[in-house]
C-alpha cells in the first residue's frame, strides 16, 4: 500500500501556494504572467468563433483550443482550491468567483447553445496584472473611485428616479401629441422608449415625430439630454474633491498645527515632514 509523508504533502501544497497566489517569486510572477497570456489567447479565440467565415473554416482547430484552455483553466481553480489557507474565503472572494465564471461557460455551451461565448468573462482575470505588475497605487486609486461611487449612491438613485418619472410624462405627452398622426407613436410603451433613446442623446432615428409640436418637444429634450448626462458625473466629481480635501488627521510633530489637506505630505506652516497618517477608506 502507497504510503504518502504528510510533511512532504504539505510542503508541495505550500510551494504550489507559493506559485499559484503569490507574485513576488520568480516562479509565481511567471505563472501569473503566462496565465495572463493565455486569457488573452483564450478571449481572442472566442472572438473569432463568432465570425462565421473563420470559424467555418477552423471549427475543429478553435474547438479544441477552446477545450484545451478550458482544461487549463478548471486544473488550475482545482489546484487554488487545494492550496488556499482557507478555502471557503478564497471560494466566495471576488477573484475566486471570477475564477469559477471563466470555466462556467465551456460547460454551460454543452447544454445551452451559443453560452459558450461567455467566456469572455474571462478578460476580468485580466485586473491580476496590477497585482502581478505590483501597481498598488492604481489599486488604491480604483478603491478610491469605488467609495467615491457608493458614497454618490443614495444621490444618483434619486436622479435616476427622476429621470424614470421623466421618461414616463415624456413618453405620454408624445403620444398624446403624435400618436394620432405617426404610426411610430403608436402606443405609451413605444413611446416611452423614444423619450429613452432621445433623453440619453443616442438617437437611434427609428422613431421619429413629424407633428410641429412633437419637433418642438423633441428638440428640447435632447437640449435636456445634454445637462441630466452631467448630472451623475457632477455628483461624483463632487464627492472626490470632497474626499481630497477632506482634512487630515495628522499633526505637525514641530509646531502642532493641525490645518492639513487630506493628502499632504508636509506641514504647511513649517514644512516639516508629517506624522504617517491612515489612508480615508
Amino acid at each position: 500500500m502507497l504510503k504518502i509523508d504528510p510533511e512532504k504533502l504539505h510542503r508541495w501544497r505550500k510551494r504550489l501556494y507559493l506559485i499559484i497566489f503569490r507574485t513576488d517569486t520568480p516562479a509565481g510572477k511567471a505563472f501569473d504572467i503566462a496565465l495572463l497570456v493565455v486569457i488573452l489567447f483564450s478571449v481572442l479565440m472566442a472572438s473569432l468563433e463568432s465570425i462565421s467565415t473563420f470559424s467555418h473554416h477552423f471549427a475543429i482547430a478553435i474547438k479544441a483550443a477552446e477545450w484545451f484552455i478550458t482544461g487549463c483553466f478548471t486544473i488550475e481553480y482545482i489546484l487554488r482550491i487545494y492550496s488556499a489557507p482557507n478555502r471557503k474565503r478564497y471560494i466566495f472572494s471576488f477573484y475566486g468567483i471570477i475564477d469559477f465564471l471563466s470555466i462556467l461557460p465551456s460547460y454551460l455551451g454543452l447544454f445551452i447553445n451559443r453560452t459558450q461565448y461567455f467566456v469572455v468573462i474571462r478578460s476580468l482575470r485580466l485586473l491580476r496584472i496590477f497585482r502581478i505588475l505590483q501597481l498598488t497605487r492604481f489599486i488604491d486609486e480604483s478603491v478610491f473611485l469605488a467609495k467615491a461611487v457608493q458614497r454618490s449612491l443614495d444621490k444618483i438613485l434619486v436622479f435616476m428616479n427622476f429621470i424614470f418619472i421623466l421618461v414616463i410624462i415624456l413618453g405620454s405627452l408624445m403620444y398624446v401629441v403624435e400618436g394620432g398622426v405617426n404610426p411610430s407613436f403608436s402606443n405609451i410603451p413605444q413611446s416611452i422608449y423614444w423619450a429613452i433613446v432621445t433623453i440619453t442623446t443616442v438617437g437611434y432615428g427609428d422613431i421619429t415625430p413629424i407633428t410641429l409640436t412633437g419637433q418642438m418637444i423633441s428638440a428640447a429634450v435632447m437640449l435636456l439630454g445634454y445637462a441630466i448626462i452631467a448630472v451623475p458625473t457632477g455628483i461624483v466629481t463632487s464627492e472626490i474633491i470632497f474626499r481630497k480635501r477632506e482634512k487630515s488627521p495628522a499633526i505637525c510633530s514641530q509646531c502642532g498645527n493641525d490645518d492639513h489637506e487630506s493628502d499632504a505630505l508636509f506641514c504647511k506652516k513649517c514644512g516639516a515632514i508629517l506624522p504617517r497618517k491612515k489612508k480615508s477608506f
